[in-house]
Order: C-alpha cells, then structure tokens, then sequence
C-alpha cells in the first residue's frame, strides 16, 4: 500500500498558492498558482496524490477534513443534481469535478490527520507546500 501526506498553502489567502504531496515518507509531487486559495490548493494536492496512486492501493492523510467531506459526502448528491446544491454555487466546482471521479475510481482510503500537531508527514508535506509556494515549484520533486 501507497501511503502519501497532502497539503496546500497560501499566503496570502487568497494569493500565491503551492501544494505538496509526501509519497512514502518522501516528497513526491509539487506545484504552484499565482493567484489561488488555501482551499484550492489542498484539493489540487489530493487530484496530485489520486492520479499518482491510480489503481493502486493507498491511504491518502490530509488535514482538510473539507476535502474528505465534499468527495465522500456531498459530490454525489451534487452529481446526481447536475452539479447543484441548495444555497447557491458550488465553491471550486471545478476541483470537485476533477477530484471526485479520480476518488471513485481510485483504490484510495482518505484519512484526516490534523495539522500542525506533530505528525511527521503532514509536517513534512506543510514544509513542501510552503516551498512550492515561495519557490514556484511544480513537477515531481
């Protein structure tokens, strides 16, 4: 089983934006947007995890218990509603239509850690996020 650590940063927010995802302890995939928000770019760090992770096996941590809700819980009454929710727009609607059918056809288990309390991947991905960001830095690391 593929284990990976995700997160998303930006500062200002909104502003510049990176993301970083941990694959197996070590830093797999980065990248960067000029002008996003926090929310954007841990959902760009999951699409990142998923699409490594294909059919493989894997447990995906993210601090974004956002995230976790919106592909478990709320895109599939969304999609069955053609991509609408009482209440008015669906926020990123764009990351969630990119990252719920990579879930669906993943193998993946998503896993909330929460951030900033000493976990050593969700802090080694905060620190690869922040590069990202600082840095512009996109690719495999």
């Amino acid at each position: 089983m593929i284990i990976y650590y995700t997160d998303g940063s930006c500062s200002p927010n909104p502003g510049p934006g990176g993301f970083a995802v941990i694959k197996d302890m070590k830093p797999a995939i980065v990248g960067h947007e000029m002008d996003s928000t926090n929310i954007r770019m841990e959902g760009k760090a999951l699409i990142a995890a998923l699409k490594d992770a294909g059919e493989e096996h894997a447990e995906i941590f993210t601090d974004s218990e956002f995230w976790i809700n919106v592909i478990t819980k709320w895109a599939p009454g969304w999609e069955a509603k053609g991509w609408k929710k009482k209440g008015g727009e669906i926020k990123n609607l764009d990351i969630v239509q990119e990252v719920y059918p990579l879930y669906q056809n993943s193998n993946a288990k998503l896993t909330w850690v929460r951030g900033h309390e000493g976990d050593i991947g969700n802090e080694l991905a905060d620190v690869w996020a922040n590069r990202a960001r600082e840095k512009r830095l996109s690719g495999q690391v």
